[in-house]
């Protein structure tokens, strides 16, 4: 669900004491797509329509202190200030009061960090959207206990929503154990071997058979994504012998690629097929399939769903070097994709990462798909209590290019201030959201829904949204016209009313959409009426506002099949 958290600011700067800093802000150095609130006006004027940074110059010129009493009182405000910053569970944000609600979704993987009821909770307040369950670590004990605890919360908060998603580990190529972490110098000769229960100071095993029939000559290993990398130098039936290029600390059971090739192991290994079932068991609501490298194998786990009667929609990772020439292909058979940009800096050149993330991003926005931009967005955060500048630029990067959500992996799994973390990408994401233009021409689709009527609706709905600046209403049993809107990208909320529980959990990792649970009436005055009356009593709409009611998709309510309708009606 679109969440509605209240951060306080904090931005004390040195121009606050400086007139000169002050001077300098000229709005014309300022791109004017960051003057969003002068373009929607139409106004170009000096006088009433000046730009935010005139605007925060203007402040500024007067706090300048110009007598002792003036210079007492800065100095206290600047107290005040450090106290707020010194506060723990404060987010620090330049948007001063964001008091809107942010529609790029978070995805929080839940470890030891977050794994406990009251951490779950506060997660949800701090802006959560989505639970993600790590198949790599943990047990189905483990992860049932979340699960549990996620259903609970959603049993409980009727104004919010928590999706489950179930991330398998998929054909992932490891090192074995070792009784202590081995030092790997530059120049140093090391040996992988396929021979189990290795672990020497200058060789240890790995998990997969047909490791050395995959490598060759000349090929560079990396370990964990490149933090160590190893060129190989020759290979025997059962060892790959290397002479370490990067060195560093090796610890047991490290990820292992190979640059530019993906491992010739199926993308859903046995394990992945025992925890596919724990998921359709639990009712979770997507999959995320790891290694994805063409679309036979979404093909195949949906056909196992059907056979299951499994609810459960499927989100690829796009994350080998052998699903990038059949990127269109496998994003078409599947419910949307996430970027995993770990594994594919690994495998492909890392200077292609963000080249594809943003081709990644517009083809799925094009076929009406979901797409997660996740990986080593505030990795820092895992130790430290701050992002680097770097990372915030990430996520607010990933806002703009239209990423229905961004998600955190070890920052809430086991880092040491998950909280902070989800406080951060909230405020990001929402200060981002709020210079993205509104008033602009929805984007065509493609031809995603071209055979539907509903295409149509969604697009002149999203076009009143923009112009009349309302907020959307639908009901809807399947999702499908919630889903068609969103990808549309209207200026104002998506309220998504549903008498389907499972709809309801589904949508909460959908762009800009508010789920919410109702039971339907036979009359759609009545439920109109109703819906109307919870927005305005939760504080979502206020008395006297517009708002656009949609009545079309795939399955008709109150309506005929040929029958499809846009209304605007006053709160």
């Amino acid at each position: 669900m679109a969440q509605l958290v209240s951060t306080p600011s904090v931005n004390a700067s040195s121009s606050l004491l400086n007139p000169s800093s002050a001077s300098k802000l000229k709005p014309s150095s300022i791109p004017s797509r960051f003057r969003g609130a002068q373009r929607r006006e139409g106004k170009r004027s000096n006088g009433s329509s000046r730009s935010r940074v005139e605007a925060v110059a203007s402040r500024i010129s007067t706090l300048l202190p110009v007598s002792p009493d003036d210079l007492l009182k800065a100095d206290e405000e600047f107290q005040k200030l450090k106290t707020v910053q010194q506060r723990g569970n404060e987010s620090l944000s330049v948007w001063s009061n964001p008091n809107v609600r942010r529609k790029t979704k978070i995805v929080c993987t839940i470890g030891p960090s977050t794994n406990t009821r009251e951490m779950i909770w506060k997660l949800a307040e701090a802006g959560m959207n989505v639970a993600r369950l790590n198949m790599s670590h943990g047990d189905h004990a483990s992860h049932q206990k979340v699960i549990d605890l996620v259903k609970e919360y959603n049993a409980l908060c009727k104004d919010n929503v928590i999706s489950i998603m179930l991330d398998t580990k998929g054909p992932e190529v490891r090192s074995g154990d070792l009784p202590q972490p081995i030092n790997l110098v530059t120049g140093q000769e090391f040996t992988f071997t396929i021979k189990r229960g290795v672990s020497t100071d200058d060789s240890v095993s790995v998990n997969y058979d047909d490791f050395v029939n995959d490598v060759e000559a000349g090929d560079m290993l990396l370990v964990d994504g490149g933090m160590m990398s190893l060129m190989v130098k020759s290979k025997t039936k059962d060892d790959v012998k290397c002479e370490v290029v990067d060195g560093g600390e090796l610890k047991s059971r490290r990820h292992l690629n190979v640059r530019g090739k993906s491992a010739t192991l199926p993308s859903i290994t046995e394990k992945d097929w025992d925890d596919i079932k724990f998921g359709v068991e639990n009712k979770v609501d997507y999959y995320a399939v790891s290694f994805v490298k063409d679309a036979d194998v979404v093909h195949e786990l949906k056909e196992y769903l059907q056979s299951c009667d499994a609810d459960i929609h499927v989100i690829v990772k796009i994350e080998s070097a052998d699903s990038i020439p059949n990127l269109h292909s496998i994003i078409t058979a599947s419910d949307g994709a996430m970027v995993a940009r770990g594994d594919l800096g690994a495998e492909l050149p890392i200077e292609e990462v963000p080249l594809l993330q943003e081709e990644i991003i517009g083809m799925c926005r094009s076929m009406g798909k979901a797409v997660i931009v996740a990986t080593n967005m505030l990795e820092s955060m895992i130790t430290h209590p701050m992002p680097t500048r770097a990372e915030v630029s990430d996520i607010a990067i990933a806002v703009r290019e239209g990423a229905d959500a961004v998600m955190l992996s070890g920052e809430t799994a086991h880092g040491k201030h998950p909280l902070k973390a989800v406080k951060v990408m909230h405020t990001v994401a929402l200060r981002t959201e709020a210079t993205l233009d509104g008033s602009e021409k929805p984007a065509n689709l493609g031809h995603a829904f071209k055979n539907h009527m509903s295409e149509m609706f969604a697009y002149h709905a999203t076009m009143m949204s923009n112009t009349l600046g309302t907020s959307t209403i639908v009901f809807t049993r399947t999702g499908f016209m919630a889903i068609l809107l969103s990808h549309f990208r209207p200026s104002g909320t998506i309220f998504a009313f549903t008498d389907e529980e499972r709809v309801r959990q589904r949508l909460a990792l959908y762009q800009g959409v508010c789920p919410i649970y109702m039971q339907f009436s036979d009359d759609a005055e009545k439920t109109f009426a109703e819906a109307l009356s919870y927005l305005q009593e939760h504080g979502m709409v206020k008395q006297g506002e517009e708002v656009a009611l949609v009545q079309s998709g795939r399955q008709p309510i109150w309506r005929s099949q040929s029958t499809h309708n846009i209304q605007v009606r006053q709160v």
